[in-house]
C-alpha cells in the first residue's frame, strides 16, 4: 500500500480533532500493534473484514491484555475505521458492530464432566416430577438450550427416532440439533410413565408442572439450583451454566466452531468465539500444572 492511512489518521486526529498529545499516543501505540497483526496475516488494510478484527481482539485477550487495554484497542480500531469510511478508502466499516469487550472480563462458567453427572444423578425418575426433572436435565445438557427454549419444547419438536429436535430460537429462528441417547431414552422413558400422569387437558408442551401447565423458566430455575445444593457442588447453578457446559464440553473434544455455534443460536460467530478462550485458558492451566518446565 502506497499510502499510509494510519498516519494520516494520526493527522487527522492532531489537525482536526485537536486531541491531547497523550491521547494521540494511545491510537499510535494501539494502531502501530494492529498494523503488525495485519503484516503478520499478510492482510491489506482495505479486505480487512469483521471477522479479521474479532480474530486481532481474540488474539490480545489470549496474549493477556486487560480487557481496559483491549477496550481501547476497540474504540481505536472503531475511529480508525470510520474515518476510512467517511473518506471513501473502504466500501463498507468492518468495526461499526464491533462489540466492546466487557463481557469477556469474566469468561464462561461451566461445569466438570463429573460434576455434570453428579448434577444430573439427583432426580429421583421414580415420581412424574422427578422423571420429568431427569428428562429437562439431560436435555438441556444435550443440546445447549436456553431454558427460555427449554421450557417452550413441544412433543411435536422431537424425533427421537432419528436423534433430533427443532428449536424456535431468538429471532424466531428455527434450528435442528442433535439429541444424544441417554437424553432420547430419558425423554421417551418421562413420554411413557411421566408426562400423561401430569397432563390434565390435551396440550403441545414436553414438560409440565402439577398442575398440568407449562413448566415456568422460574419453575426450573428453583428446581436444577435445588438439585445443585443437593449434588454438594459449590458454585451458584443455573440453566445457563449448564449450555456453557455443553459449549465447553464439545469444543474440548474437537467439535468446530461452526457446528457448535448453529447448534446454539448465535446469529454471529463471534459470540461462539468466547468458548475458545475458555478452552484456551483450560490448556494453559494444564500445561502449568503437569509440564516441569512451564
Amino acid at each position: 500500500m502506497s499510502r499510509d492511512f494510519f498516519q494520516e489518521f494520526l493527522t487527522y486526529l492532531v489537525v482536526e480533532k485537536g486531541l491531547a498529545a497523550n491521547t494521540i499516543e494511545s491510537y499510535r501505540h494501539d494502531l502501530d500493534r494492529f498494523r503488525k497483526y495485519l503484516e503478520k496475516k499478510k492482510k491489506d488494510l482495505t479486505g480487512v473484514e469483521r471477522l479479521d478484527l474479532v480474530d486481532y481482539l481474540k488474539g490480545l485477550y489470549s496474549a493477556g491484555y486487560k480487557p481496559a487495554s483491549i477496550a481501547r484497542g476497540v474504540a481505536s480500531l472503531r475511529s480508525f475505521f470510520r474515518f476510512l469510511a467517511a473518506d471513501g478508502h473502504i466500501r463498507q466499516d468492518p468495526a461499526e458492530l464491533l462489540e466492546s469487550p466487557k463481557r469477556w472480563q469474566t469468561l464462561p462458567k461451566y461445569l466438570r464432566p463429573d460434576e455434570v453427572d453428579r448434577l444430573l444423578a439427583q432426580a429421583d425418575p421414580a415420581t412424574p416430577e422427578g422423571l420429568r426433572d431427569k428428562a429437562m436435565l439431560e436435555l438441556l445438557y444435550a443440546t445447549g438450550l436456553r431454558v427460555s427454549e427449554l421450557v417452550r419444547v413441544k412433543v411435536q419438536d422431537l424425533n427421537l427416532h432419528i436423534g433430533y429436535m427443532t428449536c424456535l430460537g431468538k429471532g424466531s429462528k428455527e434450528r435442528i440439533i442433535p439429541v444424544g441417547n441417554q437424553a432420547r431414552d430419558w425423554i421417551q422413558k418421562y413420554l411413557r410413565e411421566g408426562r400423561n400422569l401430569l397432563l390434565k387437558e390435551p396440550g403441545p408442551y414436553l414438560f409440565l408442572n402439577r398442575q398440568g401447565k407449562p413448566l415456568t423458566r422460574q419453575g426450573f430455575w428453583k428446581m436444577i439450583k435445588r438439585y445443585g445444593l443437593k449434588a454438594g457442588i459449590a458454585r451458584n447453578i443455573t440453566p445457563h451454566l449448564l449450555r456453557h457446559s455443553f459449549a465447553t464440553h464439545l469444543l474440548e473434544r474437537g467439535a468446530d466452531l461452526r457446528s457448535l455455534q448453529l447448534m446454539l443460536g448465535h446469529a454471529d460467530i463471534s459470540t461462539t468465539q468466547i468458548y475458545t478462550f475458555v478452552t484456551q485458558t483450560r490448556l494453559r492451566e494444564i500445561y502449568k500444572k503437569y509440564h516441569p518446565r512451564s
